[in-house]
């Protein structure tokens, strides 16, 4: 496992966060990793709402479970960080 620095455009925020995670992280670890720099800072929550990550430049959105070595990410590439449904 080694350590993965993604920016963080989050949903609602103004702030583009530089969050470093494992690369053996599911994108819903990502999700909650990046949650904590926003979530009750600038962004309210949203109960009844998950956390999804998209890929900023394409849109593509990440199965929940994928890990962040097989996404094809680069080094401090941004993500999105969206509310969902589903």
């Amino acid at each position: 496992m080694a350590l993965f620095p993604l920016s963080s455009n989050f949903e609602g925020d103004f702030v583009v966060q530089l969050v470093v995670v494992d690369d053996g992280a599911t994108m819903d670890e990502v999700a909650s990793a990046c949650a904590v720099h926003s979530i009750d800072r600038r962004v309210a929550p949203r109960p009844g709402k998950v956390l999804r990550i998209r890929r900023h430049s394409t849109g593509e959105l990440y199965p929940r479970e994928m890990l962040v070595k097989n996404t094809g990410l680069m080094p401090t590439e941004t993500i999105d960080v969206i509310f969902s449904d589903i």
